[in-house]
């Protein structure tokens, strides 16, 4: 017997953050987006759908650790295992990211093309970590074998009261991080004779290229809306929220591309904790 599909994009994006399995979170994330092209869900049931929840579910493994306490990489074979393992990690949490924003803003007013974009995120994300947890099988390991870093969704966290402060942070700062970082480990993994890990970076590379993207369309939408000039209403909002600096260099081209030039990011270079 068949599940019964989820009564609104917005209950399914609730399931999914709060799937306490990996493998089951990209499964739901991936049926909830091939539903919602299918306009065979609503958008929302105000009255009868539940809250995304605060957290996301997390399995038993990994041992989530404070940054601070998170063990060194080498560059053997186990450095490799433990770079993916921590790429994977990103992912499960994008994933999360992507729904809650599904989920969370669901009644925000915003047009439908707006929730397009962000199942399609939601969907790539599912997939990169289908990826990433195939490629650690390959090599004998597994998602959860090592510790991980717990300070992802302090994010979310930070800025599930606003939608403009959450597209300012999540792809406008933390993606668009991934654009100045992602090429050279694709640039070492190739050096290592890696290919299939190298390949599996320059996708992710590039969906985070039209992920910025989405964050940088939407936050103009909203500062239009506003009668808000969207640089500055970017500075105030990542000196609020964000609480590390942005460290250069940065992948200007990359980062251009997606619509987040550099008026937005290089004014904020100097931001201290």
């Amino acid at each position: 017997m068949t599940a019964a599909p989820p009564p609104s994009l917005s209950a399914a994006a609730r399931a999914i953050v709060a799937n306490v399995d990996p493998a089951g979170k990209v499964a739901k994330a991936t049926e909830a987006a091939g539903l919602w092209r299918a306009r065979r869900l609503s958008l929302v049931r105000p009255t009868l759908d539940p809250a995304v929840p605060d957290r996301p579910g997390r399995p038993p493994r990994p041992l989530l650790l404070a940054p601070r306490d998170m063990p060194k990489r080498s560059g053997s074979a186990s450095g490799r295992v433990a770079y993916l393992h921590a790429i994977a990690h990103i992912e499960l949490n994008a994933i999360d990211l992507a729904w809650d924003i599904v989920g969370r803003f669901a009644d925000a007013g915003m047009p439908r093309s707006f929730y397009d974009d962000w199942v399609r995120v939601g969907e790539e994300e599912a997939g990169h970590f289908r990826l990433l947890a195939a490629r650690l099988a390959d090599l004998g390991a597994a998602y959860g074998d090592l510790p991980a870093h717990d300070g992802f969704w302090q994010a979310a966290a930070e800025t599930g009261h606003s939608l403009a402060a959450r597209l300012a942070i999540v792809p406008l700062v933390l993606e668009a991080r991934g654009l100045d970082v992602t090429p050279s480990l694709i640039a070492k993994a190739l050096a290592d004779g890696d290919a299939p890990t190298a390949d599996i970076l320059k996708t992710i590379y590039e969906d985070e290229k039209g992920h910025v993207a989405v964050g940088a369309k939407w936050f103009r939408f909203l500062c239009d809306r506003e009668r808000t000039a969207p640089e500055p209403r970017f500075h105030a909002l990542v000196r609020r929220h964000f609480r590390s600096p942005l460290k250069p260099p940065f992948n200007d081209r990359a980062r251009s591309e997606a619509g987040l030039t550099p008026g937005f990011y290089r004014p904020l270079e100097t931001i201290r904790t």
